[in-house]
């Protein structure tokens, strides 16, 4: 039997819950920390000492003597989901009201379904932003897998920098598993892309004018066209009550990571940078709350619960303000 919750889930709000989404092109973060299904609030993941995997002992086995014996240690890590979630309150009032309207013909608008199309896309942003911070975290790559360009080597100077360069040996510096995924912001993208050095790489001839696409961008260096994010994300930075300041989420960096999408559970051996742990899926319902204006009204609540993981630093690279 199921348990009693305070909070009971909709079934009709939890289905707009999972499916809206704000566009593709927008929101990024959901490819570059994958998601992976956990089974409880706490689990565990393994980390896997460097040294086992490259070492090779003595193999060679004398007449009569055994063979060396080796062992194999892990690092056994817990980490736990977090709840994030919203609500929003509706008076029975403004719910009354939008039915009437139903009824004669004159409206489509349920206020609770736009509460939770308006509660999703927040919930959304807000792990669009946290995915953004620890992708874009110096400190989630190793220290010789990271590097801060200066001066002339800024790809904005289309002259002298040399980004096809510096792009292939992020690609070749990891540790065994080649980069499979490029993340960037918009502003960085809108230099690189019309960089005269990659325009010619990928057109040849003379042309040095235009931009390359995305697409190109992949074929050039090797990489699957779906597998380069450019975030587009907006968020109001402002505090509440000032002027309304947007600013773009993914910053002034260039992140290339391997993510292996066959990694099915957090403590398995399969090697990938990061993903975002979840414990079920997003979920969405209302409860009545008498304190809701004068005749009392439903609180609609969407969330989730998450916790978003780097376990594989060595299989990442950061260019550091590239533009």
């Amino acid at each position: 039997m199921a348990p009693n919750r305070p909070f009971p889930v909709d079934a009709t709000l939890t289905a707009i819950a999972i499916a809206y989404r704000n566009p593709a092109h927008t929101l990024i973060g959901r490819r570059a920390l994958p998601p992976l299904q956990v089974l409880q609030e706490t689990f565990k993941w393994h980390e896997y000492p460097l040294d086992e995997g490259f070492t090779v002992p003595e193999t060679r086995v004398g007449r009569k003597s055994q063979p060396n014996q080796v062992e194999f240690s892990v690092t056994e890590k817990d980490a736990s989901v977090f709840d994030y979630g919203l609500d929003d309150a509706i008076p029975y009032s403004d719910v009354q009201a939008a039915a009437r309207a139903r009824a004669e013909k004159r409206s489509t608008f349920d206020p609770r379904m736009a509460a939770v199309e308006g509660l999703t896309n927040l919930i959304e942003l807000d792990r669009e932003v946290r995915a953004a911070a620890i992708v874009q975290d110096a400190a989630n790559y190793a220290a010789d897998r990271k590097v801060a360009l200066a001066g002339t080597d800024k790809f904005s100077d289309y002259e002298n920098s040399d980004p096809y360069g510096v792009i292939d040996d992020a690609l070749n510096g990891t540790l065994v598993y080649r980069p499979n995924t490029v993340t960037m912001g918009q502003a960085v993208w809108s230099v690189l892309k019309r960089h005269p050095r990659l325009i010619h790489a990928v057109k040849g001839g003379l042309t040095t004018e235009g931009a390359i696409t995305r697409a190109q961008f992949a074929e050039l260096f090797e990489l699957k066209p779906e597998n380069v994010l450019v975030g587009e994300a907006l968020l109001n930075t402002a505090k509440k009550g000032q002027a309304v300041n947007l600013d773009r989420v993914w910053g002034n960096s260039i992140q290339l990571t391997y993510l292996d999408p066959g990694k099915r559970a957090a403590d398995d051996a399969t090697i990938t940078w990061g993903f975002c742990a979840e414990l079920g899926g997003r979920i969405s319902g209302s409860i009545e709350d008498e304190d809701i204006g004068l005749q009392g009204g439903e609180r609609v609540r969407v969330g989730e619960r998450v916790k978003e993981l780097v376990c594989a630093k060595d299989v990442g690279y950061q260019i550091q303000t590239p533009v």
